[in-house]
């Protein structure tokens, strides 16, 4: 997964959505964060500095003390809304892997240059899949007929969904996919 970015809204009570987008695919995974971590992750990602170490910086530093370097992520797990992760890493040759929150372990990532993976049942449950436009890909005239004919609820979320991601609002896409799933229920 690739780092797409970081979006907020003024509904979400100060929360980010960290999203990550399938590498050669077009899933997208909207995490809800918090803003310490959105800024660690945000100051990391322009190469901002401070002039002390910020907590993720402090944990780089530390590992780095040991011999430990941090080799991937892996986002292995969603249960009741909540993402659960893994830092995986290496000290003294032995592989090892540490619990953690995914804003956390992301952090971490990026300032290892490791890379991020979703295990594919969490990606599918709750993944966003975005239309990749393609040249010749234009629906025919029948078609565009036959959509303007009343939508089902369904399809209309459905629709609704598609302009959220087409306008990066990944807070209501996550909240319509959720509306889809238990509609198709």
């Amino acid at each position: 997964m690739e780092i797409l970015g970081l979006s907020t809204s003024p509904s979400s009570g100060g929360a980010y959505a960290l999203i990550l987008s399938e590498a050669g695919g077009n899933r997208r995974l909207p995490i809800i964060i918090g803003t310490f971590e959105a800024q660690a992750i945000a100051l990391e990602l322009e190469s901002i500095k401070p002039p002390r170490p910020m907590t993720h910086d402090l944990l780089k530093n530390l590992l780095l003390s040991f011999d430990a370097e941090v080799d991937k992520v892996l986002i292995n797990d969603l249960n009741e809304g909540t993402f659960f992760a893994q830092i995986h890493y290496k000290n003294n040759g032995e592989r090892i892997e540490l619990d953690a929150r995914p804003s956390d372990a992301i952090a971490l990532a990026i300032r290892f240059n490791a890379p991020i993976y979703v295990q594919k049942k969490v990606l599918d449950e709750a993944g966003i899949e975005t239309e990749e436009t393609t040249p010749g890909s234009q629906k025919p005239k029948s078609e565009e007929r036959e959509q303007s004919k009343e939508m089902t609820r369904l399809e209309e979320i459905e629709q609704e969904l598609q302009t959220a991601i087409e306008t990066e609002n990944y807070e209501k896409a996550a909240k319509l996919r959720d509306q889809i799933k238990k509609l198709k229920g």
